[in-house]
């Protein structure tokens, strides 16, 4: 943070302030860079996975289907619809997780990409992430309660309970991460970019 005046003025060793900061923090962005590909890489592994299961289970519907229309058997049933966009949902929000990743995979790691470009591709790739996860997990728990809407109905519910525990966990572990970027993205907008001056010159010139 510098007076505007200063912006271009170089030091003994012939480097503006951007220059000299780019300069002594190589490393940092290098660090960045490294942990950026390690977690993209890991969160596309498991976007990657989702999406595989919930591709395969569109096509292995519970219940089956009717001999002679082809239709699925419990295809009026309000619970079975809500299955089908479950999983519709979270086979489009894993497919839009692992396009971000790989676009933070691709990306050129300059300087200025980690000041907003990386965290929000971050920040929306594990939020999707997320929604992937947990409307899997609707879709998991609806396929046992259009199997046992009739009797047993303690069955899908506890397995509902059960299913929440990964959903649950997940935001937990992955919420002081989203803060942080949050925070980085919008909190550093008024440092590098203030709506107003915070260094002013005390006599300027009319």
């Amino acid at each position: 943070m510098i007076l505007p005046s200063l912006r271009e003025k170089r030091n003994a060793a012939g480097l503006t302030p951007h220059e000299l900061f780019t300069e002594n923090h190589k490393q940092l962005v290098s660090k960045g860079e490294e942990w950026i590909k390690g977690t993209a890489n890991q969160c596309m592994v498991v976007a990657a996975l989702i999406a595989t299961m919930v591709f395969g289970v569109a096509f292995s519907i519970p219940g089956g289907y009717h001999q002679d229309t082809g239709l699925p058997m419990f295809i009026r049933k309000e619970i079975y619809i809500v299955f089908v966009i479950s999983d519709a949902i979270s086979l489009f929000s894993s497919s839009a997780s692992i396009l971000m990743f790989l676009s933070m995979l691709t990306s050129r790691y300059a300087e200025q990409d980690f000041l907003e470009v990386l965290p929000k591709q971050l920040m929306i790739g594990l939020a999707t992430l997320f929604l992937s996860i947990m409307t899997m997990m609707v879709a998991f728990s609806f396929s046992f309660f259009v199997l046992y809407h009739n009797k047993l109905i303690w069955v899908p519910i506890f397995i509902a309970v059960v299913a929440a525990i990964p959903v649950i966990l997940f935001a937990k572990l992955q919420y002081p991460l989203l803060m942080d970027i949050y925070g980085s993205i919008y909190g550093s907008r008024y440092i590098f970019k203030p709506k107003k001056h915070m260094l002013q010159n005390r006599n300027p010139r009319w």
